[in-house]
């Protein structure tokens, strides 16, 4: 599933743009789409323009495939409130990072989440990524929030830590959704009992990520290492600068968006445009 970038046109939001890029990335074989996480840039977004992604993604993804609103945010106040929004338009589920830069510590994180989980109904999936967030939720913590909060569902692990998917999957069982949310060692996590991937990558390469996710899904690890093996350059690529930067830049190579970051994103330097041309040659995604 892509945590589908956000296309914008002289500093706003690009509407049609971003209509073309869910059909693209569905018509590709996409199984769900991901609106307005790290990816679609949230932080730089008002609370209108995030409210109003989320509408469009909803709507326009028309029930094609499931929509997973992102509705995370340091103040637990607003993200119940984006979280309510997401259930009012429609969305499937609700992604939740982990509050960033007051750095609760694992009562707050348990607090916090549980407060989401009890003000809608929505099936909600925690975002753990500590690169981005400094916290780190512990897996004692989300077995704790999955017994007891019913509709705390999964978590997107952007961890890289491979020894997460085995240890959440022994204490909270195996019904307890575990999406891989770092391109690179998607292979390994689902070796470890992950079921899929919120992909940075599946927004330029979107046919190739839903191939890998389902011949790992079939325990076809021979095909899926040669797509790795294609993809993992672009995996890198792409993040060499401060994502989405450099993948808004492939986006456009493909012709799917004009690139266009809010500070204080920056368009990527010249030395990181060749990595990650070069890359998207590799996987045959451009001559």
């Amino acid at each position: 599933m892509p945590a589908i970038i956000t296309p914008m046109r002289n500093g706003s939001l690009d509407e049609p743009g971003l209509c073309r890029h869910i059909d693209w990335v569905i018509e590709e074989g996409s199984h769900g789409i991901v609106a307005v996480g790290t990816t679609g840039e949230s932080p730089t977004l008002s609370h209108d323009e995030h409210k109003h992604v989320v509408e469009i993604a909803v709507a326009h993804a028309n029930k094609r495939v499931p929509v997973i609103a992102g509705t995370g945010s340091n103040s637990t106040a607003e993200a119940i409130d984006f979280t309510q929004h997401a259930e009012r338009t429609g969305a499937d589920a609700a992604l939740v990072v982990v509050p960033y830069y007051n750095k609760p510590i694992q009562e707050g994180l348990y607090a916090h989440f549980k407060a989401v989980a009890e003000s809608v109904k929505l099936p909600i999936l925690i975002y753990n990524v500590p690169s981005r967030t400094v916290t780190n939720i512990s897996v004692e913590t989300i077995d704790r929030l999955a017994r007891n909060c019913p509709n705390i569902i999964g978590i997107k692990d952007a961890t890289a830590d491979l020894t997460r998917p085995s240890q959440q999957r022994l204490m909270t069982g195996e019904r307890f959704i575990q999406l891989s949310g770092e391109d690179a060692t998607a292979l390994g996590f689902n070796a470890h009992g992950g079921t899929g991937c919120i992909s940075v990558t599946a927004n330029v390469a979107p046919r190739l990520c839903a191939e890998f996710q389902e011949a790992t899904l079939r325990g076809d690890y021979a095909a899926a290492i040669r797509l790795q093996d294609r993809l993992m350059p672009l995996h890198t690529a792409l993040f060499i600068e401060t994502s989405p930067s450099p993948v808004k830049y492939a986006a456009s190579l493909l012709g799917l968006c004009e690139f266009d970051v809010r500070l204080p994103l920056v368009p990527p330097s010249e030395g990181t445009r060749q990595r990650v041309r070069d890359a998207m040659v590799h996987a045959g995604l451009l001559n």
